[in-house]
Formats: C-alpha cells, sequence, structure tokens
C-alpha cells in the first residue's frame, strides 16, 4: 500500500514562500493558479522520513516557471520528481507599479509520510 503525501504541506510552504518575497507597496508576488503535486519515487514510499526539496525559479511575465534549479535537498531521488512537477506549474504573474514582471522564486517541496 502506497503512503499518501501531504500535498496540503507544499501548499503552505509556496503561499509562505511567496508572503515572504520583499516587496514593495507598489508589487505584488506572484500567486500560484496551478499546482501538480510531484510523484514520488518508489525508493522513498517505503520510508519513515520526510523529505524537502527547495527549488529556485524564475517566474516569468506570463505566469510561466523558468529554469529551475535544486537549491538543496533532502534526499537525492526526490530531486528529479519536484523539478518534473515544478515546470507544470503556472503563476499569475508578478506586478510592479500594475505591469506583470518576472521574479525569481525559492519554494521548498515536501514530501511527507501520513
Amino acid at each position: 500500500m502506497r503512503p499518501n503525501y501531504s500535498f496540503y504541506s507544499l501548499i503552505v510552504c509556496v503561499l509562505f514562500s511567496a508572503l515572504s518575497l520583499k516587496a514593495d507597496e507598489k508589487t505584488e508576488p506572484p500567486v500560484p493558479v496551478r499546482m501538480v503535486p510531484p510523484d514520488v519515487p518508489a525508493s522513498f514510499t517505503h520510508a519513515t522520513t520526510t523529505g524537502l526539496v527547495t527549488i529556485n525559479f524564475l517566474v516569468d511575465d506570463k505566469g510561466n516557471v523558468q529554469e529551475p534549479k535544486v537549491v538543496k535537498s533532502t534526499h537525492p531521488e526526490l530531486e528529479a520528481p519536484a523539478l518534473k512537477a515544478i515546470v507544470k506549474w503556472r503563476f499569475k504573474p508578478a506586478k510592479k507599479d500594475g505591469v506583470a514582471v518576472a521574479v525569481r522564486v525559492t519554494i521548498p517541496i515536501k514530501f511527507q509520510n501520513e
């Protein structure tokens, strides 16, 4: 039986990450509008631990994910699934003075047995 993984943890991480962006009063951070959960490798489904992959990427002015890179990871086998999922995400782009702009974002993706 495959354990359940907490996608809600992932959503919370995204929201806190967006809120933590340093922005002035006229800048709006990007907001996720489509989030795809990562596939969990079979080698990790039997683990009794949690995993965390931190990814840095560019959200372009159209809300697409560009240039994703793993910043750090607790388990190397989780990196590829996290990267594969993050490129499928879509965002409402960041805005500066009402104009859509590209910004860099760092998001931790948490894999957790429930």
